[in-house]
């Protein structure tokens, strides 16, 4: 009898860690296995546009004849290609922007909650998690009309006597970081605010009784002891902003587009599927470095608490 209450329970935890895996395999790697395929074939004017199409009825002639067709003519592409080199780089580099800016406008909101007493945190709380309660397009487009020439942000410039006449706010790389900032910052302010909750008081009043000053204790107490929080929330902004697309088409100008935007136009626009397949595994091989600096980094967190 215990022997078969043993087995279930080993049943039951295998099976609580196999469905995560099964779930992983079914919505990531199959796809992604999908994905790569596609941009290791050629364009054709066909349905679906790419050839080789493995046919299993044909046997293993015909899975020999389509390995053989495989190549790595796309990614040869890509890194030939200035305007594919021009948008991974204007993808870094609005997204190494746009995480700074998070980063400096995002730490002192997780600091200020973390400070505030106990009711009052969780007003905060609400009010930095209320906007995903709408629609992440509709906030684009809100954002659309604020920025536009006669938009809000026009009207309160001119009322303030800030600017002269209306100043050109879309299509620009400002718009861009406007609506990146705003809709990415509870990712860069929550993780730092879970990470400075948890924080020893003690160790601030030991640092203040010893007569180290207050920009001392923040600079070598608080920043250290925040840092796994601050390197969660840098991946949670970076990691996606370097592939956005909504903000950057509804927002941004036609010059260097970024590498979503690039992606979209060779999937729909030119129906090219090899080459936007092999530009979104280029963009998850790029993206792979900080994933795996991350795992690092909590790995020995977790061997440094035990």
């Amino acid at each position: 009898m215990n022997d078969a209450i043993e087995r279930r329970r080993t049943w039951g935890a295998k099976l609580v860690i196999l469905i995560p895996y099964l779930w992983l395999a079914l919505f990531f790697l199959a796809p992604f296995l999908i994905v790569l395929k596609i941009s290791l074939s050629q364009t054709a004017i066909a349905q679906p546009p790419y050839m080789p199409v493995l046919d299993f009825s044909a046997g293993l002639a015909a899975l020999k004849e389509f390995l053989g067709a495989l190549s790595l003519d796309n990614y040869a592409l890509i890194a030939s290609d200035p305007i594919y080199l021009a948008s991974y780089f204007k993808s870094l580099e609005i997204a190494t922007v746009s995480t700074l800016l998070l980063l400096l406008i995002g730490f002192p909101l997780a600091y200020a909650m973390a400070r505030a007493p106990r009711r009052a945190q969780a007003v905060l709380f609400m009010l930095i998690v209320l906007p995903f309660w709408t629609s992440f397009l509709i906030r684009v487009y809100a954002w659309i009309n604020i920025l536009q020439r006669e938009g809000l942000l026009n009207q309160a410039l001119l009322a303030l006597g800030l600017v002269r006449e209306p100043v050109t706010w879309l299509s620009t790389d400002t718009a861009v970081y406007i609506g990146i900032v705003y809709s990415y910052l509870p990712f860069m302010v929550l993780p730092i605010y879970a990470t400075l909750e948890k924080m020893d008081e003690t160790l601030i009043e030991a640092a203040a009784d010893l007569g180290c000053p207050r920009w001392k204790i923040f600079w070598l107490v608080t920043v250290p002891l925040s840092l796994n929080g601050v390197i969660a929330g840098v991946l949670l902004c970076f990691i996606p902003i370097v592939g956005e697309f909504v903000i950057p088409d509804l927002l941004g100008g036609s010059d260097a587009p970024m590498i979503g935007r690039t992606v979209w136009t060779e999937f729909f626009g030119n129906k090219d599927w090899p080459a936007a397949s092999a530009l979104a595994v280029a963009l998850l091989g790029l993206l792979v470095g900080p994933i795996m600096l991350y795992q690092r980094l909590q790995t020995r967190a977790l061997e440094a608490g035990r």
